[in-house]
């Protein structure tokens, strides 16, 4: 599952796949809360709102877009409190979470960083073989962040887990080496 966290609107995918097949998408959309409602109130429908996707779908996994430094510092705020939801819910469900930058993600959609937002939308609908893109673009962009979690992040699991064996390996391999905590 995907989630591009946003206050007004916060974007969520869900796809289904392994990596090196063609993923297929579940559901996309975005959790909506009125701009001039209390923050603690468009927090609190976030946090129900995704937790029914998480309760529909029983993802494996959740991506979050790595909040970034823009030029409007109270979206920046908005953005990390509605991303940090995320990553409670994930904690509460016992569910991995992954967070990727904008870059990351365009980078394996599209093949360039630097992708804008149609850009996105168009390779999103092409990988996953739909009719038209998921609206709106938060939504896109949330499927975005689940596709190149699936891509990038089996692969990445793989490796932490080949460096944790090694890791473990080398430890007991070597008993009279001390360790400190």
């Amino acid at each position: 599952m995907g989630v591009d966290p946003g206050l007004t609107r916060c974007g969520v995918g869900v796809v289904d796949g392994v990596p090196g097949r063609t993923p297929t998408l579940v559901e996309a959309g975005v959790i909506r809360t009125p701009a001039d409602a209390e923050l603690s109130s468009r927090l609190l429908a976030i946090e129900t709102g995704l937790d029914e996707w998480i309760g529909r779908h029983r993802p494996d996994v959740i991506a979050v877009e790595r909040v970034f430094s823009q030029h409007n510092t109270m979206t920046v705020i908005g953005t990390a409190q509605a991303a940090g939801v995320a990553l409670l819910l994930a904690a509460r469900h016992r569910l991995p979470v992954h967070q990727h930058t904008p870059s990351e993600v365009k980078a394996a959609i599209t093949g360039s960083g630097r992708a804008d937002k149609a850009q996105i939308a168009a390779m999103v609908t092409r990988v996953l073989k739909l009719a038209e893109a998921p609206r709106p673009a938060d939504a896109a962009d949330a499927v975005a962040l689940a596709v190149c979690q699936l891509w990038r992040g089996a692969g990445q699991a793989r490796l932490a887990a080949a460096v944790d064996l090694q890791r473990r390996a080398t430890t007991h391999t070597r008993p009279d080496r001390r360790r400190r905590a």
